[in-house]
């Protein structure tokens, strides 16, 4: 029997599956979970799956019948697709885990679906979602093939791993893979705002704080349901605190004493709360009485790891505020201070590649720490790391731009917060290995020559000579075959005229390029020995 939690107006409900979507509205459901959107316009990011006629669209608005796998990282929609699925059309909505259900359960399920379009009374379509399908064994998946080839059922499969390893291929060609993406810091902010006025969110209750609302950004790192999560933890805070201050304030109004000040700035009354004595006390510290607090944050409390000039958001009457302490207490973790659009974000990845650089790899780590808490992009990281590995080592280890590719492959494959592993791994590869920068060097001075006009014609016995009449004109007929001589080496010119002789590539004697100094410089001699 239904629950009509998701029935349309009108139209008969037919029975449905239980799971985590069949009631997301009871209040002691998790805000992510209460805060889940109700139709795609809702849905906020993954603007290139919402275009008119889109796979999705025509799933939920035209009602047509196609199976989907969902493929992104976590926190980016692919539950809440499923959901406004199950809310929005008349299909019967069952709901799978791949972490708890077995074939028996997928089976079970099919054969029901099966009997549902051969009712009598009119047939009913079923939608089966699955979450982590990747977590099925190939038998597992093999069971759903006749269902979803047959089309007696719909499958809307999630999974965070890459499908072209983790589903096997007779199901991934018989579905639509629909691809999505991290949620920008705009998108993350949208949903907060929402979440704040929300009626099923936190009902225009509490103020967010400007550096409380950055700090969510960074911890978020493109993950809704991280960012939600983290709010009502830091909501819990500000509601505690907040009716914590009004208790004082109406226990100073009983005693005829002036109100607790609710602002960072006022002095502290005589029936001071906990907040209050932290502010006094640090008021009363050495460092304030020498000046060394700024005026504009006396009696703030400002912790060591945040600026002491931090606007403290206007208080609203009836309002909790969830301000920086609040959120960093209620998440157990410190802001960082690391801006993604501005000069920290910069200045913490040149201060990482130039440790690499240096080969401390110490430091290395440390920027690598401080990127990974504040919420940096891996991918940047990982971009960062594959050029590093050839500007700033290059044939001193040429292996170095393979550990680089692969921590960068792995960020694709696995995300993080494993793949933090890898670029730790990537990032000790390169800070001691030895350094050469012969190879930008050698490409810059070539590139300059060339844009300064030293690009004389191709000498003749190097072009093209597959066309017909190539060699009439002297094309290619002079050409000797390297691998004819014993040493796969010939004296014959390859550059034009008016750079032949310029040396671009000068090897260091580091690492493994002490090698390769020797043997550019006899291959050099043989390819100049012409006379």
């Amino acid at each position: 029997m239904s629950d009509g939690l998701f029935d349309l107006p009108g139209v008969p409900a037919p029975s449905r599956g239980g799971g985590s979507l069949a009631d997301m509205d009871h209040t002691a459901a998790p805000l992510a979970v209460r805060m889940r959107p109700r139709g795609l316009d809702e849905l906020v990011g993954q603007q290139h799956l919402l275009a008119p006629g889109s796979p999705l669209r025509r799933l939920v608005e035209g009602d047509q019948p196609m199976s989907l796998l969902l493929w992104g990282p976590p926190g980016t929609g692919k539950t809440t697709i499923a959901a406004v699925v199950s809310h929005q059309t008349n299909r019967k909505f069952v709901e799978l885990s791949a972490v708890t259900a077995g074939v028996k359960d997928v089976r079970q399920v099919i054969d029901g679906a099966r009997r549902d379009l051969a009712r009598a009374a009119g047939p009913v379509e079923t939608v089966l979602f699955i979450d982590e399908v990747h977590r099925f064994t190939k038998a597992q998946q093999d069971a759903l093939l006749p269902g979803v080839e047959n089309r007696w059922v719909t499958l809307v499969a999630a999974t965070t791993e890459n499908p072209f390893f983790s589903v096997i291929s007779p199901l991934l060609s018989r579905s639509l893979l629909l691809t999505l993406e991290s949620l920008t810091d705009d998108d993350i902010s949208k949903l907060l705002d929402r979440a704040l006025v929300d009626e099923r969110g936190l009902n225009d209750e509490f103020t967010l704080a400007d550096d409380a609302r950055d700090h969510l950004l960074r911890m978020a790192g493109g993950d809704a349901r991280r960012a939600l999560t983290y709010l009502e933890a830091a909501a819990g805070g500000a509601r505690a605190k907040h009716e914590q201050a009004q208790k004082y304030e109406a226990a100073s109004d009983a005693r005829g004493a002036e109100p607790v000040s609710k602002t960072a700035g006022d002095a502290a009354p005589t029936g001071e709360g906990p907040d209050e004595a932290v502010r006094r006390d640090r008021a009363e510290s050495p460092e304030a009485q020498s000046g060394g607090a700024p005026d504009s944050g006396a009696g703030q409390v400002v912790p060591d790891h945040v600026v002491s000039d931090q606007v403290v958001p206007e208080r609203v009457p009836g309002r909790a505020v969830i301000d920086l302490v609040t959120l960093e207490t209620a998440v157990d973790r410190a802001a960082v201070r690391y801006d993604r659009a501005g000069d920290q974000h910069y200045d913490v990845a040149s201060a990482l590649i130039k440790s690499i650089r240096g080969s401390d790899v110490d430091a290395a780590m440390h920027y690598l720490a401080r990127m990974i808490v504040a919420g940096e992009d891996p991918r940047f990281i990982a971009r960062r790391l594959v050029i590093s590995a050839s500007e700033d080592i290059g044939m001193g280890d040429p292996a170095a731009l393979g550990v680089a590719v692969a921590a960068a492959d792995a960020v694709q494959l696995i995300g993080m917060p494993e793949a933090r592993i890898n670029l730790a791994q990537a990032v000790v590869a390169l800070a001691l290995a030895p350094k050469s920068n012969a190879v930008i060097t050698a490409v810059d001075a070539a590139i300059a020559d060339v844009k300064a006009g030293k690009a004389g014609p191709v000498p003749p016995h190097l072009r093209d000579a597959h066309y017909a009449g190539a060699k009439k004109i002297g094309h290619g007929s002079t050409y000797q075959y390297s691998h004819d001589d014993p040493r796969g080496v010939l004296p014959q010119q390859y550059a034009p005229d008016v750079i032949d002789g310029t040396d671009y590539y000068t090897p260091t004697r580091r690492g493994g390029e002490a090698a390769y100094a020797d043997r550019v410089a006899a291959i050099r001699k043989i390819l100049r020995d012409r006379k």
